[in-house]
């Protein structure tokens, strides 16, 4: 269920930003931007609540960005305009990667409830 919930945060995310150009455009249109961080949050949370099982199998995600963009983005104001595009340039490709390749290596867990 859960990694169900973060590749379906991957997808609404490529489409919330198949259109933009570039990030001034993302952190110029307000409602896209709030849009975006929501996305992020539900993702940042997801992976902070994943079992320790599966977190041992995925060693290499970036576990510390994931969890200081959770917390920027659980802070009303906070300045996140730099965590906020890393996590879309960086982040959240190589988690989904990461996903990937850990449910061709395993993908009962994709089937299951975690």
């Amino acid at each position: 269920m859960q990694l169900a919930i973060l590749q379906s945060v991957g997808r609404t995310l490529a489409l919330l930003l198949r259109e933009l150009q570039d990030e001034d455009e993302l952190f110029a249109s307000p409602n896209t931007l709030a849009e975006v961080e929501q996305q992020l949050l539900i993702m940042a949370q997801t992976l902070s609540h994943l079992p320790e099982a599966l977190q041992l199998n995925l060693p290499q995600l970036d576990w510390h960005g994931w969890g200081v963009l959770q917390t920027l983005l659980e802070q009303s104001g906070s300045a996140r305009r730099e965590a906020v595009w890393y996590a879309l340039k960086a982040l959240v490709p190589a988690t989904l990667d990461m996903l990937h390749q850990l449910r061709q290596r395993h993908p009962v867990w994709f089937d299951m409830k975690l």
